[in-house]
């Protein structure tokens, strides 16, 4: 009994009181120490010495009150134009979590159910095989023992993937790449997009492994499809102007190009992500609209969205999503099934509805909440969202090769600032 009192009382031990008694003796800004939140400018301008990326924006609020936004370095590797608080980023896949919020504003309204099968809603999705893998066996294609759901697309556990190394199998890689599934080599439209789709087993039973992947690309897909509008206008209906996101979009304008932030020519991953992403093209009916990655928008846009998340889905004095919801989104929907985040999150996070979330105080390279939400784009924006302490931050930069110390660097930094 002793031993279980002991092990009981231990937690109070780290339970360290919110205003105790620190030796900063400056006046803080909303819990963060304007010396250490200082400390964020010459640490970004080492990385950009360090040619880690040409310049990037970093940004921090708390209980909705910004309490740092900063431009760093450069939008240009030529360094002729600087970074400004106002640069466009290419979001890549931090376009996820708001096709996330779409969905989920669908299944509030009732058009659809975490349930659905996928194939309720994209019949040409309906008879998908599951590719089986046996060692020392050629594989075979086998029916699922149940259908990927909405649900499944949201948290990556349908069976879908991304081409390249981490694809299940070579195989489907070489199966994703002929078809140009992700449209690297140009536009596919949503019917063929979904047509060529349709002849290539998923890589995993649903719902039995987290496998990060084109999942959103089709979610997006579905939410155009129950809803009967384009993609475009679906989020600038339902997310984009009731958060006042006026320079969140598909694609780059050419007024707006000016502002828009390169990568380093150096990095090697550059030139064929620009290639595939073709920012300065409308889609319009040309192509799908890439929900797993194919937005550019600002910092202060990104906030918006951010803080509606952080706010249990209020933003701009709008509703977007319920508290309930919102709480839902951010819990693990992945414990226990095969697969990690880990290349996108470090350890210790599940992956909840468009999300990962933590699971714990441990294990995470960085400092953190339990609960705390976040993802990160290609290019190298990533993003915090803490609900337990009202924290959000995020870092746009344009550095993909390095996209993952990044963003674990900017994590370090936030929470070394936060003090009450």
């Amino acid at each position: 009994m002793l031993r279980r009192q002991t092990l009981l009382a231990a937690p109070a031990l780290l339970a360290f009181p919110a205003m105790a008694a620190t030796p900063e003796r400056e006046t803080l800004v909303q819990g963060f120490s304007p010396a250490r939140l200082a400390r964020i400018a010459p640490a970004m301008g080492r990385e950009i010495e360090r040619q880690t990326f040409a310049g990037c924006v970093t940004c921090i609020s708390r209980h909705g009150q910004l309490v740092h936004l900063a431009a760093h370095g450069h939008l240009d590797p030529e360094r002729r134009r600087p970074m400004a608080e106002n640069s466009i980023f290419m979001l890549a896949s931090m376009t996820k979590p708001i096709i996330a919020a779409l969905a989920m504003a669908l299944v509030e309204e009732g058009l659809i159910s975490l349930r659905d099968p996928i194939g309720r809603h994209l019949p040409e999705l309906r008879d998908l095989k599951v590719e089986r893998r046996t060692p020392g066996q050629p594989a075979e294609d086998v029916a699922p023992t149940s259908p990927p759901t909405v649900q499944d697309l949201l948290r990556h556990t349908a069976g879908f993937f991304y081409s390249g190394p981490a694809a299940p199998s070579p195989r489907l890689s070489r199966m994703y790449e002929e078809a140009d599934i992700e449209q690297r080599r140009g536009p596919i439209t949503t019917d063929e997009f979904l047509r060529r789709l349709a002849t290539i087993p998923l890589g995993h039973q649903p719902g039995t492994t987290f496998h990060y992947s084109i999942c959103i690309d089709v979610l997006g897909v579905l939410c155009q499809r129950v809803a009967g509008k384009r993609l475009d206008a679906l989020l600038k209906e339902r997310i984009f102007d009731p958060l006042g996101m006026a320079e969140t979009a598909w694609f780059v304008t050419p007024d707006r190009l000016p502002r828009l932030a390169m990568g380093l020519p150096t990095d090697p991953l550059v030139a064929g992500m620009w290639a595939s992403y073709r920012i300065e093209q409308d889609p319009g009916d040309v192509s799908y609209f890439r929900g797993g990655g194919g937005l550019a928008g600002t910092t202060r846009d990104w906030l918006k969205f951010a803080e509606m998340i952080g706010h249990g889905g209020v933003g701009n004095g709008n509703r977007i999503l319920s508290p309930a919801t919102v709480r839902f989104m951010l819990s693990d929907h992945t414990l226990g099934m095969a697969g990690t985040t880990f290349a996108s999150t470090g350890p210790g996070y599940g992956m909840g509805l468009g999300f990962a979330v933590r699971r714990q105080e441990g294990m995470g390279f960085t400092a953190g909440s339990v609960g705390d939400a976040m993802w990160a784009g290609a290019w190298g924006t990533s993003f915090t969202i803490d609900p337990e302490t009202g924290v959000v931050g995020l870092l746009m930069s344009n550095g993909p090769s390095t996209r993952v110390h990044s963003r674990m660097l900017f994590k370090n930094l936030l929470y070394g600032a936060l003090v009450a």
